[in-house]
């Protein structure tokens, strides 16, 4: 953790799940962090500031990015996992969700990346991890809205990526099945990490992952971590 200690960080959707767990281990990283989140816990880690924001909300997003900027300054690491998940048929399924997920983990991941990392790059360094799943480029019933925002979010990182080079590393973590509240946020559609089978990785366990790719050396970026359920199919 020696890369990490005293360094800042920004964590959308750090308010349960999977942004939670690793807000907990950026905290223990002795890592400042900002928790940004609709809903924010009330057992935040002493180092953290949490600021409650909606991702799909543009104001929402000026007003973090000043927040941030007054209490931490310009963030050495931005994680973004805020998302939300949808289970509909094409045929049948409602588009004014389909928009909302969209807005949610595509167009928030966005203007999370448009609001911090110039400052990053002005700064010389700095470290992006975006939280996709391994749904991305894997079509499925009933999935495919949620499954496009997620493949468009590796294209969106690759691009970041080539973009803001040798500045900046950015990395995607791709979970398989996760058991956290996802599943009872979902839009419609009911599904739970027991009832998909294949047993389900725990928050902590992807959180691992994104704290392997930010505590490398300066020099080595992990670009794609994929982690799965041993027994999960794709």
């Amino acid at each position: 953790m020696q890369y990490l200690k005293g360094r800042k960080a920004v964590v959308s959707g750090g308010g349960s799940g999977i942004g939670k767990a690793v807000v907990e281990q950026l905290s223990a990283a002795q890592v400042t962090t900002a928790i940004a989140d609709l809903h924010l816990p009330t057992d935040s880690p002493s180092n953290t500031h949490p600021f409650t924001c909606d991702v799909t909300d543009a104001a929402a997003i000026d007003r973090l990015f000043a927040h941030v900027q007054q209490h931490l300054g310009t963030p050495d690491v931005m994680v973004c996992c805020a998302g939300q998940g949808i289970h509909e048929k094409l045929t049948e399924g409602d588009p004014e969700k389909w928009q909302h997920v969209i807005n949610t983990n595509l167009m928030g991941t966005l203007r999370m990346i448009r609001a911090f990392v110039p400052g990053m790059l002005e700064a010389g360094h700095g470290d992006v991890v975006l939280v996709s799943s391994v749904s991305a480029g894997q079509a499925y019933p009933y999935g495919g809205v949620y499954a496009a925002t997620k493949t468009a979010l590796q294209v969106i990182a690759e691009t970041l990526r080539q973009e803001v080079l040798p500045a900046i590393r950015v990395s995607v973590v791709a979970p398989g099945v996760t058991d956290t509240a996802f599943f009872d946020n979902t839009i419609s559609g009911y599904q739970t990490a027991e009832s998909i089978g294949y047993g389900a990785l725990t928050a902590s366990q992807v959180a691992n992952a994104v704290l392997y790719a930010l505590q490398q050396p300066p020099e080595v970026s992990i670009n794609h971590i994929t982690l799965r359920p041993s027994a999960q199919v794709f």
